[in-house]
This record gives structure tokens, C-alpha cells and sequence, in this order.
């Protein structure tokens, strides 16, 4: 029996929780440790920190340096929103340390080849030293803005458009921090949202549309952006993240856009919601749930790709976060088994559930 791959989460919000319940349930991975920054967790067992009902035998640590030795694999679940230096301070470190690092931190590296040196150069500096690989893929989610189009349009004949869509109402989210301040829901209509201003959208997404122009043999002349903000109505309760105001922010609308000559072939829009009530003409998911992927093809045929991802719990912004840490923990085998490098979604592939079906 092959030994397994051991691997560390880094991180227990959000991503860390849907990644430390990946690598659990993967046959050919094992739970080597966790990090984590909260003195409140810090010696508690893994299997708790994740939602789940049972202890895995895995306690929380400060210290990743405790666990790096023996680990072959980091999944770097911590946030890289706020703090970009630090994560990157984190990931070189897991990288010297002779790991796998697969993360959806770093932004800039979700196309390696348009980073900026000062956020490349050090991983590849790492990758040198310790002979670590990295893997970097978004949760918005990374396959639905990279490898699903680019799959998809071999199903084309004629391309003239692709459009990748990101639909939420985040009423049932539990992650006030990033929707209250990062994006300005609840916020005044004057409030800046620092994930709005000018040139974040596209320092974010950008890389994702290269990526796919790549994939299809194009070359973007530019990178534009353009925002719609909707205030609330009425006040709206949530269940995690309490009443949010009527006259608020209620309602967020972005595009990346990639130009190539008069055109606008290439776009990443994301649109969310406070509640499903706000801004009612802007799309939705076909069935009126609160959350949903979309891959729009125009040409001949036209193609869409609708994709609806629920938790256990029915929670469509969870089981998003869900299906992009499962595609970070299950490309783990593929780039420990492949040469050292600094990986994007084009090269890693994507892994089937090898003996997971009915598990």
C-alpha cells in the first residue's frame, strides 16, 4: 500500500475548514497537522475546528516549523485579502521547507507569468532553494474562471465571447469582516469598499483573464473594469451576520474585462447580493437559490454552463468555497509526483475522485 501524503492545513476559516474535510476524506492523503493564528483554538482537535462531530486525532498549532519536516503537502487556507505580505512570508517558508503548497492567497499568481516580480521572484527564489512546488487557484471559485471555460470552448465551432459569472446572495455567509468591509455591504453609499476601488477588481481577476486567453492561443491588450453598486430598500436580517440597513450598500456588480483591438471577448463578472430582493434585473441562479457558476460561450453553438454547488447544510456559498478547495487538495498527488515549479491551471489538471465514488 502506497504511503499516504502528509499534508498540512494552514488556516481554519472558512477555506481551511472545507480543506481540512478534503484531505480527510482523500484516499491518498492524510492529516499531518494544522495551523492556526487564534489563541482560542490553538490544542484543539482538528475534527471540532472543521464543523465535524468526532475528534480526527490532530490537535492546532502555532508553530508551523513543528510539522514542515515531515509534511510532503501545505494547503495555504489562511488570508491573503489583508495581508498579502505575510501570506507570502508563510508560503515561502512551506516552499524551502521541500513542500507542495496549493493556496488561493495570492492573487497575483493565479497567472505566474503577468506577476509582478517582487511577489514572483521570491517564490521562484524558494522553489530554487527548497525544491517546493506552488499551485495558486481562486474560491470565486479559480475552475470556474480558468480550466471550465477553457474545457469548454472545445466544444465550440465558432468562439466570439466566453463570460464567467459568479452569482451570490450571501445571506446566510458568516463572514462579516469580508462582506461588511472588504466588499461594503451595509455600508453608506459614500463608502469605499477597498475590494472596489479602482484597479483591485483587476489586479484580483486579471491574472484569470490572461489565463484564459492563453488557454485559447490570444493575446489581451488591456484590462478594463467596471462597478454597479445597489442600496437596499428595506432592512434585511441575516442569520450570522445580523441587520443590515435599508439605504446601504445592498448590491455589488463588477466586470474584468479583457480587451483584444475594439473588442471585449474575455469577461469575469461576479455579482452579489445581501439579499436576494436587491437589484432584482441583474442575473440570478436559473432556480432562484442563493448562489450559482456560470460559464457563458457565445458563438456557434452557444454554450452555458450553469453550476450549483450546495454543503451538506444546503449552503451554496459554502459549497462554492467547497469545490475550489477541492480542486487545490486534489491536484496534491499530481504536483508531488511532478517537478519542483510554480504550477497555474493550465498545467495542473484536474483530478478525478479515484476511489471516492459511493465512499
Amino acid at each position: 500500500m502506497t504511503e499516504k501524503l502528509r499534508t498540512v492545513v494552514w488556516g481554519t476559516g472558512n477555506v481551511g475548514q472545507a480543506a481540512i474535510r478534503s484531505v480527510l476524506a482523500h484516499p491518498e492523503l492524510s492529516l499531518h497537522g494544522v495551523v492556526v493564528h487564534s489563541p482560542d483554538k490553538l490544542g484543539k482537535d482538528a475534527g471540532r475546528l472543521a464543523g465535524l462531530d468526532a475528534d480526527v486525532g490532530v490537535t492546532a498549532t502555532h508553530r508551523f516549523d513543528d510539522l514542515g519536516a515531515d509534511a510532503d503537502a501545505v494547503v495555504y487556507a489562511a488570508s491573503g485579502d489583508i495581508r498579502p505580505d505575510d501570506a507570502l512570508a508563510d508560503i515561502v517558508r512551506a516552499i524551502e521547507a521541500g513542500t507542495v503548497v496549493v493556496t488561493p492567497a495570492l492573487y497575483a499568481l493565479y497567472d505566474p507569468r503577468s506577476a509582478p516580480p517582487e511577489v514572483r521572484n521570491p517564490v521562484l527564489d524558494a522553489i530554487t532553494r527548497g525544491n517546493g512546488s506552488l499551485f495558486v487557484s481562486g474560491i470565486d471559485p479559480g475552475w470556474g474562471n480558468d480550466i471550465l471555460p477553457v474545457l469548454a470552448s472545445g466544444l465550440g465551432s465558432r468562439i466570439d465571447g466566453i463570460r464567467c459569472q459568479e452569482i451570490f446572495d450571501y445571506t446566510t455567509y458568516d463572514q462579516p469582516d469580508s462582506v461588511r468591509y472588504l466588499v461594503g455591504m451595509g455600508q453608506p453609499m459614500d463608502y469605499d469598499p477597498p475590494m472596489l476601488a479602482a484597479g483591485i477588481p483587476s489586479m484580483v481577476w486579471g491574472g484569470q483573464i490572461r489565463l484564459i486567453a492563453r488557454g485559447l492561443g490570444v493575446e489581451i491588450d488591456e484590462v478594463r473594469e467596471s462597478v454597479e453598486r445597489r442600496a437596499l430598500d428595506v432592512d434585511v436580517s441575516t442569520p450570522a451576520m445580523g441587520v443590515f440597513e435599508a439605504g446601504t450598500q445592498g448590491a455589488v456588480r463588477f466586470e474584468v474585462q479583457g480587451i483584444i483591438g475594439d473588442s471585449t471577448p474575455i469577461v469575469i463578472e461576479h455579482v452579489t447580493r445581501i439579499h436576494r430582493d436587491c437589484a432584482p434585473d441583474w442575473p440570478s441562479p436559473p432556480d432562484g437559490g442563493d448562489g450559482a457558476h456560470r460559464v457563458v460561450i457565445e458563438g456557434s453553438p452557444r454554450i452555458e454552463i450553469t453550476v450549483e454547488a450546495t454543503d451538506d447544510a444546503g449552503n451554496r456559498a459554502a459549497g462554492g468555497n467547497a469545490t475550489a478547495v477541492g480542486r487545490l487538495v486534489n491536484a496534491i498527488p499530481w504536483l508531488v509526483a511532478a517537478e519542483p515549479g510554480l504550477y497555474d491551471a493550465l498545467e495542473v489538471p484536474l483530478s478525478p475522485a479515484l476511489g471516492r465514488l459511493g465512499a
